[in-house]
Order: structure tokens, then C-alpha cells, then sequence
């Protein structure tokens, strides 16, 4: 069938996306055909688009990591899913489409009381927090963490989630606005770094003690000196590089602030099987079906502007969560 999606050719700036009419295929063997009710948008989606992430087959490429969809065709092998079933999925890219196939042992069925809006809002980024929260690092109650750019998309989830754990949550912000949308979101202390020195705050908010874990998506801004506000024997978890890739990382830095752990995790390696991919979702699901979670979808878009979103993505000029409609 002939359907229309974002292509990026070569990798680029924000300006090279070509909307264009592309031909899905029937399913093949364990496959099923989507129709999108609604499109996620990741920061990972720059990466592919820009060619910070290695292309993952030849170009052109559609990026695009979490939507919700209606199957409206399914292989004949596959029992699990039928046609009309709501789902939702995570992957590295593809979803900046209409249509598209998929494996149906990615994919997850939505309960009756998720909407497609929120299934696409929350599948990618609740995932991350999900794994940030319970597999990268066991945080528990007695525990005190610090989590940058509180105001994303996995921010906002991610300090509901660590509050409902019970842990003491502080957040980095660039604005006052920002500040107050974190502060309504599970964050016990939020610290505009473009006012204070984060460390410092963080020391004092500690007294003097550091946290447990810093979690940061951030990348080279915050480099070395979230280091300075883990405790001895702490975590540092970098899951993103907003503001560039670290280039002056060094193993010794480790041992300079305490014998300190790190890890550079994936959430595909978290729900690389069916079994991981089911049990995690059912437990976001479990979160957002008893209100512990609340999902800001504060941005949305035409699936054709994804010029426009990326730029705004990348200027740092979105809150919370950002969604496309096919």
C-alpha cells in the first residue's frame, strides 16, 4: 500500500526531513501492518536524524521510536494480535510514518482506559524511567537522587515515579517555568542551573552528604561535575547527550570522587525480549492506570512539521512530552 512518511536521506540538520509518498508491503512472516493514531517524539530521534547514532541500514531512514497504532493487517502466523487490536510500541526509529510493519512480538496491547494519546506520550519515556529507576539503579526510599533536565519528557515522569518510590528527588532546570512544572511533578527541590551552581545547591540541599544516584541526559554541560554530588561508592547513570557527546571522560575521574559505578545504558537492552518488553509495559501501565502518573503532553504537531519539532526539540524550546498526529 502507498502511504506517507518523513524520510531523511543523509544525515543533517533539522532541515532535512522530505515528506514523501513511500510503499509498505504486506506483512511477512510474524508481522503485522500498522495504521499510527498517534507518534511520540524522542531527543533519540535526533540522533539518528542528525547521524550521531550510526544509521542502522542503508539510507534513507524514518526515524521516530514510540507511537500507538490499530493493526489493520496481520501475517498469518501470528495469533497473539488480530486486525482492529490498539497498540503501542518503543524502537529505534521508523515511526515518523502512517503506516508501517512491525514485528507483533513488539509490540503491546493497550488497556481499554489508555488513550492513543498517552500510549505515545508515555510508551518511550516511561520505559526509560521505568528501567532508569528500577534496572540501571534500585532506587529506594531511603534513597536521595539528582536527575537533569527535570522537565523533559522522562524527567517529568521519572520524578513522579522516584517520589511514589519514596526517595528525596532533586531536579535541574534552565528556567523558572521550568522549575515550577518539575516542582508539580514528584521533585522535592529543583535548582535552575543557569542561576545556581548545581553542585553547590545539591551539597547544601544534602548537607554536604551527596546523592545516591545522578541520573543525566544531558552529556558535556554536565560533565565532570555531576560526578562531585554522588556519594562514595554512588552511580552515575548518562543515558543522553542533549548538549553534546562527553569528550573528556576518563576512568580515573571515577575513582577521584568516591570508587564511583557508571553505567551508559540502552532501553532496548532493558526490553530486548517479549517477556521484558510485556512486563515493564504492564507495569507503566499499572503506574498510569491508578493516576501515579500523570503524562504532560505540552506540545503537538502534524506529522509533516517534523522540521519544526526537531528544531524546537534541539533548541531546548519543549516541556514535557511531544506528540505527532498522522
Amino acid at each position: 500500500m502507498l502511504t506517507k512518511a518523513n524520510l531523511v536521506h543523509e544525515p543533517g540538520p533539522y532541515t532535512s526531513f522530505s515528506f514523501e509518498e513511500i510503499e509498505v508491503p504486506s506483512p511477512g512472516p510474524g508481522e503485522v501492518l500498522l495504521k499510527h493514531n498517534i507518534i511520540g517524539v524522542n531527543y533519540i530521534d535526533t540522533y539518528f536524524r542528525s547521524g550521531l547514532y550510526p544509521y542502522p541500514e542503508a539510507p534513507p531512514i524514518i526515524p521516530g521510536a514510540e507511537a500507538s497504532a490499530e493493526v489493520i493487517d496481520v501475517a498469518s502466523d501470528v495469533s497473539d494480535l488480530q486486525v482492529g487490536d490498539r497498540v503501542a510500541y518503543t524502537g529505534g526509529y521508523g515511526a515518523y510514518s502512517q503506516h508501517r510493519l512491525m514485528k507483533a512480538e513488539r509490540l503491546v496491547k493497550l488497556p481499554d482506559n489508555i488513550s492513543d494519546e498517552l500510549a505515545a506520550a508515555a510508551m518511550l519515556k516511561g520505559l526509560t524511567a521505568h528501567y532508569l529507576l528500577h534496572g540501571s539503579f534500585q532506587v529506594k526510599p531511603e534513597h536521595t537522587i539528582l536527575f537533569h533536565a527535570a522537565a523533559g519528557g522522562v524527567g517529568l515522569i521519572a520524578g513522579q515515579w522516584a517520589n511514589y518510590i519514596g526517595a528525596r528527588v532533586i531536579g535541574t532546570v534552565g528556567s523558572q517555568e521550568k522549575a515550577r512544572l518539575a516542582l508539580d511533578n514528584g521533585y522535592h527541590h529543583v535548582i535552575n542551573y543557569r542561576e545556581e551552581n548545581f553542585v553547590e545547591r545539591v551539597m547544601d540541599i544534602t548537607d554536604g552528604k551527596g546523592v545516591e544516584v545522578v541520573y543525566d541526559s544531558v552529556g558535556q554541560d554536565t560533565y565532570p561535575h555531576s560526578l562531585k554530588c554522588i556519594k562514595r561508592l554512588g552511580m552515575w547513570v548518562p543515558f543522553g547527550q542533549s548538549s553534546g557527546p562527553i569528550k573528556n571522560f576518563q576512568l580515573k575521574d571515577l575513582a577521584a570522587h568516591g570508587s564511583l559505578f557508571t553505567t551508559r545504558p540502552s532501553l532496548f537492552d532493558y526490553v530486548a525480549t517479549k517477556e521484558a518488553l510485556r512486563a515493564a509495559s504492564n507495569n507503566l501501565f499499572e503506574m498510569l492506570e491508578g493516576s501515579h502518573l500523570k503524562i504532560s503532553i505540552n506540545q503537538r504537531f502534524k506529522l509533516e512539521e517534523a522540521s519544526l519539532v526537531h528544531e524546537l526539540l534541539e533548541g531546548r524550546q519543549t516541556k514535557g512530552s511531544t506528540i505527532m498526529v498522522p
